[in-house]
This record gives C-alpha cells, structure tokens and sequence, in this order.
C-alpha cells in the first residue's frame, strides 16, 4: 500500500538531508553565521567538509538552526519552507528535539 505523500512533510531522510546540507550553506554564506556555528560546533574550515558527510553532524546542524528562532524563521524563509518543515527534518534525521535548559 502506498504512502500519501505531502509536500510538507519531511518522511525521507534524503529529503531531510537535503534541507540541512542547505541549512549549513546558509550558514556559510554569512562569515558571522558561520563563525558563530564554528565556534560552538568545535569545527574549523579544515574539517568541516568532512564533517558535513556525517548524518549526525547534518542533524546537528539542523538542532542548530531551529534552536535559534530567528535563525530558524530566516533560513525557513530564503528556503520558500516554513519552520515545521525544518523542524520536521531535523527530526527525521536526529530523532526527538535536544531538551531546552
């Protein structure tokens, strides 16, 4: 039986992958965005190529992303989604959301 399939749905972690390699471009197009992820990520330039084939680190670049709503609404918003939708693909890649201190 097939599965209806919605565009607001993030089911398949290609399509989640996608949304978080396009998150971390996001990231880089702005050296103060990227700077601040670096810096919290631990990574540098020299490694985070390497990193970014990782399915865990695009999860975590997603947790990233909708951790900070502003950063969230304005990546969800160059990209034509709403913010659902990258919270959907993040958990689809990483599981149940990090908890909030």
């Amino acid at each position: 039986m097939a599965r209806a399939s919605h565009s607001n749905s993030f089911c398949n972690s290609s399509t989640a992958s996608d949304m978080a390699i396009a998150a971390l471009g996001y990231l880089a197009s702005d050296p103060e965005r990227l700077e601040k992820f670096l810096a919290l990520s631990g990574l540098g330039p020299h490694n985070l190529r390497r990193a970014a084939a990782d399915p865990a680190f695009l999860g975590a670049v997603l947790d990233y992303v909708v951790a900070d709503e502003r950063l969230l609404v304005a990546f969800s918003g160059e990209q034509g989604r709403s913010p659902t939708e990258v919270m959907r693909a993040r958990d689809s890649l990483g599981g149940p959301p990090p908890l909030e201190s």
